[in-house]
């Protein structure tokens, strides 16, 4: 899903841009570079520099580097997906190579992206440097997305977060938008950027999707995004809230009051955090316009207290519920009520329910006699067959594994 802030931001092709984006270049040597460093070199207000999709080694990388100490215009690194292949120990080394040029250069970066090099947290330690530097300090918008940072990467990016953004100058914090997704941050990593957001309060996107964040995780994440009043796109999906998580989520909602776009799919909030969700938005969050909230294992009677929320938000233009346990006739309850609401334009299909577990219930005792074995038994005694209940659920969505020992290969991307 593309961001409300990110999506307006195209690669131009204006002559303040050099781009050599998709080109599957391997580039080893300085030689092999020099196309590179002449463009660069060529464009008098390089303003974007763009290398995602080719590979560079580190003699490439610093004769790149060469050309860039000489840019201080540069405001947009686009440097997502340029390792594949590398070894785990050469990517810190042209990292460095290439931060290292743009601090000394005087740039003042708007955005920085490396998302989609599988560096983990020698990667990110790499980066430090930068990030702490003027240039660095500036910057608004940081995609660290499919990284295989783990925890510890995790906890390395949000203490240079912190002394960068931070410390030295809160009132002068930059960032504006972060997009960490399918890291595998767990709880200490999350717990680590929570305080880190707490501190920075300019957040107005955040995208930490697939990172395996329990309730303790989310609770912290929670209480940093209250002190983000202007954060408007919200993007916690495939992470394990429980109703712990979605109670503290619940709870900081009335603070959000400009959010607009939440996803919390696949996250086993639960009845009991949606309904403290359904509580908490019924008055607040007065602007939103999409949410996702499918595959939940949420009830008729929850979903409900949802969709009458929701359909207060005079902008609301989207509404994923699917993949939930309503049951035939659930669905049919809650079509009727966004109908009557007015907001069933809004409402997704429902295909993907997951069935009201009553109603399995009542299946696997219906012509048992009462038999509660799970075995139906038919009139010859000798022949039985399982039940439904006793076969294996379908595993979740997006529970695809990072590999973060894999030297420099690019993992898979959205």
């Amino acid at each position: 899903m593309t961001s409300f802030i990110t999506k307006r931001v195209e690669i131009s092709s204006d002559e303040s841009t050099v781009s050599f984006k998709d080109r599957g270049l391997k580039l080893e040597t300085a030689s092999d570079a020099e196309p590179v460093v002449s463009d660069i070199r060529a464009c008098k207000n390089l303003c974007t520099l763009c290398l995602s999709g080719n590979t560079i080694g580190v003699d490439a990388a610093r004769a790149i580097a060469g050309a860039l100490k000489e840019k201080p215009t540069l405001k947009r690194a686009l440097w997502s997906d340029v390792f594949t292949g590398r070894l785990r120990s050469e990517i810190p080394l042209a990292l460095e190579a290439l931060g290292d040029a743009v601090s000394s250069s005087g740039a003042v970066l708007e955005e920085l992206d490396l998302s989609d090099n599988a560096f983990g947290p020698d990667g990110v330690r790499a980066c430090t440097g930068l990030l702490a530097s003027g240039a660095g300090r500036s910057i608004q918008v940081l995609k660290f997305h499919n990284n295989g940072l783990s925890s510890a990467g995790g906890q390395i990016l949000a203490k240079a977060l912190e002394s960068s953004q931070c410390a030295s100058c809160p009132e002068r914090a930059a960032l504006r938008v972060i997009v960490c997704g399918r890291n595998r941050l767990e709880n200490a990593g999350a717990i680590a950027l929570a305080e880190t957001f707490e501190k920075l309060g300019t957040l107005e996107e955040v995208s930490l999707y697939q990172n395996g964040i329990t309730a303790p995780g989310i609770s912290a994440l929670a209480k940093g995004f209250g002190s983000n009043p202007s954060l408007r796109y919200l993007d916690l999906n495939d992470n394990t809230f429980t109703a712990q998580g979605g109670k503290a989520v619940a709870e900081v909602l009335p603070k959000l009051t400009v959010l607009e776009f939440i996803n919390f799919d696949d996250c086993l909030i639960r009845d009991a955090g949606f309904d403290a969700m359904a509580t908490a938005l019924d008055e607040h969050c007065s602007r939103l316009r999409e949410v996702h909230v499918a595959f939940n294992e949420v009830s008729t009677t929850s979903g409900m207290r949802l969709l009458r929320a929701l359909a207060k938000k005079p902008s609301i233009d989207y509404m994923n519920i699917n993949g939930n346990e309503f049951g035939e006739a659930g669905v049919d309850q809650l079509v009727e009520l966004a109908e009557s609401l007015g907001c069933s334009d809004a409402l997704q299909s429902m295909s993907d329910d997951e069935g009201d577990p009553e109603d399995d219930e009542d299946d696997d005792n219906d012509g048992n006699g009462g038999d509660s074995s799970g075995l139906v038994t038919s009139p010859d005694s000798s022949k039985a067959s399982l039940s439904a209940s006793d076969c294996g659920s379908p595993s979740k969505p997006g529970d695809d594994e990072l590999s973060s020992k894999m030297a420099g290969v690019s993992l898979d991307q959205d």
